[in-house]
């Protein structure tokens, strides 16, 4: 779990050497939270999904995950949303 610092909202008479100290601990603070975010993310995509919608068109659904399922009433299809290679799309299942 991510451990938030707390930064000064004064900067009335900061010196220059309390300004690098400060751009150094956002520095590292940015690069734990971005560590934090991509593991997280990694975990997020590779968990199946067991979402399934009912939408007049797949394009309603606004941020699907590989493994999603729904019914479109446009087409009368049920279709998945895949991962083919670098591609991820949803793709008919009947």
């Amino acid at each position: 779990m991510a451990r938030y610092p707390t930064f000064p909202t004064n900067f009335n008479g900061i010196t220059n050497n309390e300004l690098k100290e400060l751009y150094r601990a956002l520095e590292t603070w940015s690069a734990l939270l971005t560590n934090e975010l991509e593991v997280r993310d990694v975990l997020v995509d590779g968990a199946p999904s067991t979402n399934i919608y009912t939408v007049v068109t797949v394009t309603d659904i606004g941020r699907p995950r590989k493994g999603d399922i729904a019914y479109s009433a446009s087409s009368g299809k049920y279709k998945g949303y895949v991962s083919l290679a670098t591609e991820t799309s949803w793709q008919s299942l009947n």
